[in-house]
């Protein structure tokens, strides 16, 4: 059976400033080949920082 997914990878981010792992996202391998930044909200810190990609 096909994988339907294709190029896509499950990352899990986390928060640059408590180091803690709040986020799962999916990104697509073949075009962003840099790791994922984002700015979410961290329930840990209370505010928004940036969430990093993490192995």
């Amino acid at each position: 059976m096909a994988n339907k997914k294709g190029n896509r990878l499950k990352v899990t981010l986390a928060c640059t400033e408590c180091k803690n792992r709040n986020y799962d996202n999916m990104k697509n391998t073949k075009n962003t080949t840099e790791k994922l930044e984002l700015n979410k909200y961290c329930p840990t810190c209370k505010k928004h920082t940036v969430h990093k990609e993490a192995k």
